[in-house]
């Protein structure tokens, strides 16, 4: 049996801290239509409770009172009362619709905004946090989170603040027509309801606590699986992704029903509660109209007010339940907005002013969770030059790509363009100058012409035609029947992987950076492909600075220089044929790798 999906268990959030945090939703600053709309939707909830409150109830006692009198002159004013009832009704009601038309622009933008303030800030977040977060498990989480604080602002204002207001004023007509006896008892069944519903829904809390978790852990699989589809299917893993997903599932089932289960026993003890206080209630009401205290009408009375209270304090345990699980999903969502940026724009950096291109790297030294991969590196890239760095796999090749971008900082040493420390420019600057063509392009789920333009925002069609043309992709686009609208399907598997790095070069071509970084742009092509994009990779480094990542040494002979990184230092750079001549580590990987190429073409031959 394939093992279970790890689970990430979540530590309880403490309630008022995370409320205090949300209360900037709720008014927000600066924005003074929604804050109007704000205090227009509790005008209409202040309304809507004192018409339910002040005129359904004594309109209803009146025309029972007057019922009861048995005098028919009286007629006229009893149907007066009732259509008054049946108007109040109908104006809470009428209210209530009002107030939610009024506040949902609220909630919707206060969702938008959070929604922003996240995904931006996600993207402000280092390449170590995406590396080792699962982007189904984040995405997950921001869902949650921004859906909780729309239920949160709706419950707050509509649901715990009116019940209070309620509560007060019946409290306050109790006491004026039946004294401190009714009151105590009605303070006393709130009291005991809001205690066990907040003792039974924070054990309820744990349990949905778990079984949230364990529904992101098999989302995050599920999208992890599915981006995957290839691998699976090479290794023909459908049933074994299936049984693993089934797994999670079935623990997520099983937690699912201890959850409802729970909801059922929450139910029977708050329906217990309210039950109580109102046959007490309506019980003390008889005893007086028995003494001669009460009329017949304030049964129906008490009867109304009571049953009016109870209708929000049955809401008020879901409420309790919401707010608990909104708290959680919120916490769970600021968590991610409170991760600081590993990676952040030094006090007073300035713009990177790219002038010629010169590269340098100076003594660099970088490590990687306590492991040093870089020690010690120098390399010096003159202006429009093409240096090449090779070696063995785990050389570190790939990380100096990554640190040119300032993905990463330095642990030592630092990193120039054209004399000005990387470390002290702006990183929108530093990326908007530096173009890459990476081995594995992975295109967004859109058309052609999107992905192409994603190399400058405010690129027309001309330029991403041309910009097509020069990474020698036009015609396959023009050929297709959409042409460059044509969709390119997840991560862009509807292209070969000679379609996808053309289109990566075309992206580049249309941002048109003064450096350019190809980092092992054809190891995962076949010959053929490769040696026609190597020709489109040779027009597009004229003239410009460019780092070329390799691990085909066929690939760099033209370089201007080439770098040999091993373990983490320079073994050796110079040209292709004086570093043959040299006999050193680079001659032994170029013949190594001539002798497989020789094999391979032995194969194919006799094949």
């Amino acid at each position: 049996m394939p093992p279970a999906l790890p689970v990430e268990t979540r530590p309880e959030r403490p309630l008022w801290p995370t409320l205090r945090r949300f209360l900037p939703y709720l008014w927000p600053a600066g924005e003074r239509a929604l804050k109007t709309r704000i205090v227009g939707a509790m005008t209409l909830v202040v309304v809507s409770k004192l018409v339910q409150v002040y005129g359904a109830p004594f309109a209803f006692q009146g025309a029972i009172d007057g019922m009861a009198k048995g005098n028919r002159t009286a007629a006229t004013l009893i149907l007066v009362l009732v259509l008054g009832y049946a108007a109040a009704r109908f104006s809470t009601t009428l209210f209530d619709n009002l107030r939610n038309a009024v506040f949902e622009r609220v909630g919707q933008d206060a969702t938008r905004r959070l929604a922003a303030q996240v995904f931006r800030h996600l993207h402000q977040l280092s390449l170590r946090f995406h590396l080792e977060r699962r982007t189904g498990a984040v995405t997950k989480v921001v869902e949650r989170g921004t859906k909780s604080i729309d239920t949160m602002l709706y419950f707050m204002l509509f649901n715990i603040a009116p019940t209070v207001f309620e509560l007060l004023l019946v409290t306050g007509l109790f006491l004026t027509y039946f004294g401190w006896p009714l009151v105590a008892a009605t303070l006393v069944m709130v009291g005991a309801y809001i205690w066990f519903t907040r003792i039974v829904t924070d054990w309820r809390a744990a349990l949905r606590t778990r079984m949230n978790d364990l529904d992101t852990g098999a989302v995050a699989h599920a999208v992890d699986s599915l981006l995957n589809f290839e691998t699976v299917k090479y290794f023909g893993a459908e049933e074994r992704e299936g049984r693993r997903y089934e797994n999670a599932m079935r623990a997520y089932a099983d937690a699912a029903t201890r959850s409802e289960n729970s909801l059922a026993w929450l139910n029977i003890g708050q329906s217990l509660i309210t039950n109580l206080m109102l046959a007490g209630g309506l019980a003390f009401v008889v005893w007086g109209w028995a003494h001669g205290r009460f009329s017949t009408g304030q049964l129906a009375f008490v009867q109304m007010q009571l049953t009016q209270l109870f209708r929000p304090l049955d809401l008020l345990g879901m409420v309790y339940r919401t707010i608990r699980q909104g708290v959680l999903d919120m916490g769970a969502m600021f968590d991610l907005v409170d991760t600081p940026g590993e990676i952040v724009d030094a006090p007073g950096a300035t713009a990177l002013a790219v002038g010629r291109g010169h590269v340098r790297f100076e003594g660099v030294r970088f490590a990687y969770e306590e492991r040093e991969i870089l020690r010690g590196i120098d390399l010096d890239v003159p202006p429009g030059t093409t240096c090449a760095i090779v070696g063995v796999s785990g050389a570190g090749k790939s990380t100096i790509a990554r640190l040119l971008f300032r993905f990463y900082d330095l642990t030592g040493g630092r990193i120039t363009i054209d004399g000005q420390d990387i470390a002290r420019v702006t990183q929108a600057s530093l990326r908007g100058a530096i173009g890459i063509v990476p081995q594995d392009t992975v295109l967004f789920n859109d058309t052609i012409g999107y992905n192409i333009a994603y190399g400058r925002e405010d690129a027309g069609p001309a330029e991403i035609a041309r910009a097509a043309a020069g990474a020698s992709i036009a015609g396959f686009i023009e050929a297709q029947p959409e042409g460059y609208e044509t969709r390119v399907g997840e991560r862009g598997l509807k292209l070969s992987g000679g379609e996808k790095q053309r289109v990566a070069i075309a992206r580049t071509l249309l941002k048109d950076p003064p450096v350019l970084v190809l980092d092992e742009a054809t190891s995962a092509l076949d010959s053929r492909t490769e040696a026609a994009i190597l020709d489109t990779l040779e027009a597009v480094e004229r003239g410009r600075t460019t780092l070329v990542i390799a691990h085909r040494l066929s690939t760099v002979v033209s370089a201007d220089q080439i770098v040999v990184l091993d373990e983490g230092r320079v073994a050796e750079r110079g040209a292709h044929a004086e570093l043959l001549r040299r006999g050193g580590l680079y001659a032994e990987m170029w013949n190594r790798q001539q002798a497989e190429r020789e094999v391979e073409g032995e194969a194919l031959a006799a094949e």
